[in-house]
C-alpha cells in the first residue's frame, strides 16, 4: 500500500513538473528575441548612381558635298590620321569637265568686255567729232543724238560684258570646289572609327552631305553622357568626383562631372538629364558605346555616428498604450519628434525609442546627427525573431545557387 502511494506520488510530482516546464517553455516562446547592430563611428559616404554611354569628347563625320562613284579609299577602321591626311577619293571625270567648261566661258566673257569697250573708245571719238561737226552747223542735232544714243549703248554693254566675267568667275570658282572635294581629306587628328562606303560605291549628295567616315579625336580623353533621373539631379554639380566602371575590365576609372545639360528626356513618365562626365583614358582602354555605370559623390561626411537603415524600418508589435507607457517611463531628453529608434532595455523586456535628427545615407548606413544621447557602441534594433521561428539574416548580395531562394 504504501509503495503504491510512493509510486503515485512520484508520477503527480513528475506531470506537474513536465507540465510547468512545458508552459515555461511555451511563455518563453512567445517573447520576442531582438536583433540588433551596434551605433558606430565611421565615415557616410552619399552617392548618385547612373548608366551612360562612352562617347569622344571630340567626334567628326567626315563627309561628301558631291556625287559620283567612290575610286579610292586611303583608311579603314581603327586607322589613324592627321589632318589633312587623304582619306578617300571620288571619280573626278565629270567634274573635270565641267572645270574645263567653266574657264572657257571666262574667257569668252573677258573676250566680250574687250571687243565692247573697243568698241565704246570708237563711239567716244565719233561723238566727240559729231558735237564739233554740230556746233558749227554742219551736222544736225538728229546726228548728234544718234551718236550719244550709240555711245550710252556700247557703255551699257560693257556693264554687262563685265558683269557676265564676274558671273563666270564665281562659276568657275564652284567648279574649282567641287573638284576638290572630290579628294576627301581629314579635318582632324584622331582615329577612324566608321566607313560607311566601299570602293566603287557611288555617293549621291542631296540635301545633306553623305558621311563616309567618323573620326574621334584624341581618345587619351573621353566623355561619359549619363543620364540622372529628375530626382537626383539636384545633387549634381560641376566639378564632382566620379568613379564608373565598364563591363570589359575589372578596374574603376575617375573622372569629373563637366557639363549639366537641360534637355531632358522622358521615357515611360521618367524624366531624366543627360550628365557629361570628363575622364581620362589610360591606355586607351575605354571604347566608343561601351556601357559605363557611375557612382557620383555628392556628399561625404566623416568620423559619424552612423545606423543601418534597417533600424529605421523597425516598429515593435506592441500596441499605442504600451509604446506611450514605454516613452513616459524614458527620459524626457531622449523623446523628441522626429525620426526615431529602437533601444532595448538591459534586461531585454522593454524597448523604448530614442528620437534622433537624420544626415546622409550611403543606402545601407545613416548618419545620426549630434549632439544625440545615443553612444557609440550602443546596441539598436533591427528586427525581431522569435523562439518559433528563428529568422536568418541573409546577406542579398550573396551569390545564390540556381533553383534556391533566400531566406525569409
Amino acid at each position: 500500500m504504501r509503495r503504491w502511494i510512493i509510486a503515485v506520488v512520484l508520477v503527480v510530482a513528475v506531470s506537474a513538473g513536465g507540465l510547468g516546464y512545458w508552459q515555461h517553455k511555451k511563455t518563453a516562446a512567445k517573447v520576442p528575441r531582438y536583433r540588433t547592430a551596434r551605433i558606430e563611428r565611421g565615415d557616410v559616404i552619399q552617392t548618385v548612381r547612373a548608366s551612360g554611354t562612352i562617347q569622344p569628347i571630340k567626334l567628326v563625320e567626315v563627309g561628301t558635298q558631291v556625287n559620283g562613284p567612290i575610286k579610292k579609299l586611303y583608311v579603314d577602321y581603327n586607322t589613324r590620321v592627321k589632318t589633312g591626311d587623304l582619306v578617300a577619293q571620288i571619280d573626278s571625270t565629270t567634274y573635270e569637265a565641267r572645270l574645263a567648261q567653266d574657264r572657257a566661258s571666262l574667257i569668252q566673257s573677258q573676250a566680250n568686255v574687250e571687243q565692247t569697250r573697243a568698241k565704246l573708245v570708237q563711239a567716244e571719238k565719233e561723238l566727240e567729232r559729231t558735237r564739233k561737226l554740230t556746233a558749227r552747223e554742219m551736222l544736225s542735232q538728229a546726228e548728234l543724238d544718234a551718236s550719244v544714243a550709240a555711245h550710252d549703248t556700247l557703255v551699257a554693254q560693257l556693264k554687262v560684258a563685265e558683269a557676265e566675267v564676274s558671273q563666270s568667275e564665281a562659276v568657275l570658282q564652284q567648279s574649282t570646289a567641287n573638284l576638290g572635294y572630290t579628294t576627301i581629306r581629314s579635318p582632324v587628328d584622331g582615329v577612324v572609327i566608321a566607313r560607311n562606303v566601299s570602293e566603287g560605291q557611288t555617293v549621291v549628295a542631296s540635301f545633306n552631305a553623305q558621311v563616309l567616315f567618323q573620326i574621334a579625336g584624341d581618345l587619351g580623353k573621353v566623355q561619359v553622357e549619363a543620364s540622372v533621373p529628375e530626382a537626383d539631379i539636384g545633387n549634381i554639380a560641376t566639378g564632382q568626383t566620379v568613379t564608373f566602371t565598364v563591363d570589359a575590365y575589372d578596374l574603376t576609372f575617375t573622372g569629373a562631372v563637366s557639363q549639366i545639360r537641360m534637355a531632358a528626356t522622358t521615357v515611360q513618365n521618367v524624366v531624366t538629364y543627360p550628365v557629361i562626365v570628363e575622364a581620362a583614358n589610360p591606355g586607351n582602354k575605354l571604347f566608343p558605346s561601351m556601357t559605363a555605370d557611375i557612382i557620383c559623390e555628392v556628399a561625404r561626411h566623416e568620423n559619424v555616428f552612423k545606423v543601418p537603415n534597417a533600424a529605421f524600418r523597425f516598429k515593435p508589435e506592441q500596441s499605442s498604450a504600451d509604446e506611450e507607457s514605454a516613452e513616459k517611463k524614458s527620459t524626457p531628453a531622449r523623446i523628441k519628434h522626429g525620426p526615431r529608434i529602437w533601444v532595448s532595455q538591459a534586461d531585454g523586456s522593454r524597448l523604448h525609442p530614442v528620437s534622433v535628427t537624420l544626415g546622409i545615407t550611403d543606402g545601407s548606413f545613416t548618419e545620426i546627427c549630434e549632439p544625440t544621447t545615443l553612444a557609440e557602441g550602443e546596441e539598436v534594433v533591427i528586427g525581431v525573431q522569435t523562439a518559433e521561428n528563428a529568422q536568418k539574416t541573409v546577406n542579398p548580395f550573396t551569390p545564390q545557387m540556381p533553383g534556391r531562394r533566400p531566406a525569409r
